[in-house]
C-alpha cells in the first residue's frame, strides 16, 4: 500500500510539473491575456523568491502569471534566486561545521591539559614538632597542647614523636577520632634527620572553618592511628 501511495504521489508531482511547464509555454507564446500595467521590478523579485508580503489576491500576481514579459522576467529571476539561496545554505552549513570542529578542538585540548589549581598554587610551608608529644590512641587522653595550621594549602613538615619507626605514613585532618568529616589527607615516606624521623605532605585546608580538629598519623605496618589536637586558624 505504501508503495502504491508513493507511486501515486510521484505521478501527481510529475503531472503538476507538466501542467506548470505547459502553462508557462502558453503564456510565453502569447496564449493568455493580462490586465493592467506590468508590476515593477521589486514586486517581480518578491514574487520570484515567494515573499510572504505578497498575497495571491493581489491583481499584480494574476497579471504576472498571464503576461509573457513578466513571465520571462520571473523565469530569469527564479533560478538566480535559487542559486543564491543554495550558496547561502552551503555557506551556513560550512560555517556551522567549522564552529563544531573548533569546539571539539578546544574541548580536546582542555581534556589533554586539565587544570591543576592545587598544583599550580604555592603551598604555605609549615612545621609541626611532635617530638615530645603525647598522643591520643583510640580513646586515651593526651597532655599535648594543640598545634595549629592555617586554613590554606600547606606543605607541612612533621617531626614525628620520639621513637617513631621509619617507613610510610598516612596523614589526615579530621573533625573527630572516628574518621568522619575528613578534611584532608596525604601520605609520605619518613626521612631520617639525625635521630629524628620527619615526613613532608601537602594538605589542602582552604575549605576548613576555623576551630578544633585532629591530626592523625598512621604507619603502614602498625595500622594504628595516633591523634594530635589541631587548631585551624
Amino acid at each position: 500500500m505504501r508503495l502504491r501511495l508513493g507511486w501515486f504521489s510521484h505521478t501527481e508531482d510529475r503531472f503538476d510539473t507538466w501542467l506548470t511547464q505547459h502553462y508557462q509555454e502558453r503564456v510565453l507564446a502569447g496564449g493568455t491575456t493580462s490586465a493592467g500595467p506590468c508590476p515593477d521590478e521589486a514586486f517581480l523579485k518578491g514574487l520570484a523568491r515567494k515573499s510572504k508580503q505578497i498575497v495571491l489576491s493581489d491583481p499584480r500576481v494574476d497579471h504576472a502569471a498571464n503576461c509573457p514579459t513578466c513571465m520571462r522576467r520571473l523565469l530569469t529571476l527564479r533560478p538566480a534566486y535559487q542559486s543564491r539561496r543554495r550558496r547561502l545554505v552551503l555557506t551556513t552549513a560550512v560555517a556551522c561545521c567549522c564552529l563544531i570542529v573548533a569546539v571539539f578542538v578546544v574541548l580536546a585540548r582542555r581534556g589533554a591539559n586539565p587544570a591543576h589549581p592545587v598544583a599550580d598554587m604555592a603551598a604555605v610551608p609549615e612545621t609541626l614538632d611532635l617530638w615530645n608529644a603525647g598522643t591520643l590512641r583510640n580513646d586515651q587522653p593526651s597532655p599535648l597542647q594543640s598545634v595549629s595550621l592555617p586554613a590554606a594549602l600547606v606543605k607541612v613538615t612533621i617531626i614525628l614523636p620520639r621513637y617513631s619507626e621509619p617507613g610510610r605514613y598516612a596523614v589526615a585532618v579530621m573533625r573527630d577520632q572516628t574518621g568522619n568529616d575528613l578534611l584532608a589527607q596525604s601520605s609520605a615516606t619518613a626521612t631520617g634527620n639525625g635521630d629524628r624521623e620527619e615526613i613532608s605532605v601537602d594538605l589542602d585546608l582552604r575549605k576548613s572553618m576555623p576551630g578544633a580538629y585532629f591530626l592523625s598519623t598512621t604507619h603502614e605496618q602498625d595500622q594504628a592511628s595516633y591523634y594530635y589536637p589541631l587548631q585551624i586558624k
